[in-house]
């Protein structure tokens, strides 16, 4: 139900409406030099970061051999349609060398496995 907030085109609609938000927001400051549209910019630019980061990791830090050695070991074991939720999922939580970094018997990325395994099974439903 909830599976939209998660596509890159909602990504960019986010993206844009946040930096519409801070123009509108700076105009108005210049016009009144009121400070809550200083609060106002402030926040927008960190959700507007906060919902860059995912999309920045997915498309600028992997290369494309990467991605294809990482989705073909998937590949082997499970459905197309699985490997490519949970590759999504690992492309956005992690940079190509945070990932390379990470222990993958560490407690933390487990846990993400396991939540995202969870998720692209269609376990982890609210309903």
């Amino acid at each position: 139900m909830f599976a939209f907030y998660e596509s890159d085109w909602f990504t960019i609609a986010l993206e844009i409406f946040f930096l519409l938000f801070i123009a509108y927001d700076a105009k108005r400051y210049f016009q009144t030099r009121k400070r809550e549209y200083l609060l106002n910019i402030l926040l927008a630019v960190v959700f507007f970061f906060w919902a860059l980061v995912p999309f920045y990791n997915k498309y600028f830090t992997w290369q494309a051999a990467d991605k294809r050695a990482l989705i073909s070991e998937c590949s082997n074991d499970y459905n197309a349609s699985y490997c490519s939720c949970l590759e999504d999922k690992v492309f956005k939580e992690y940079d190509f060398e945070t990932y390379r970094e990470t222990e993958k018997t560490d407690e933390d990325f487990l846990a993400f496995l396991q939540e995202s395994d969870k998720e692209c099974r269609g376990e982890g439903s609210w309903f």
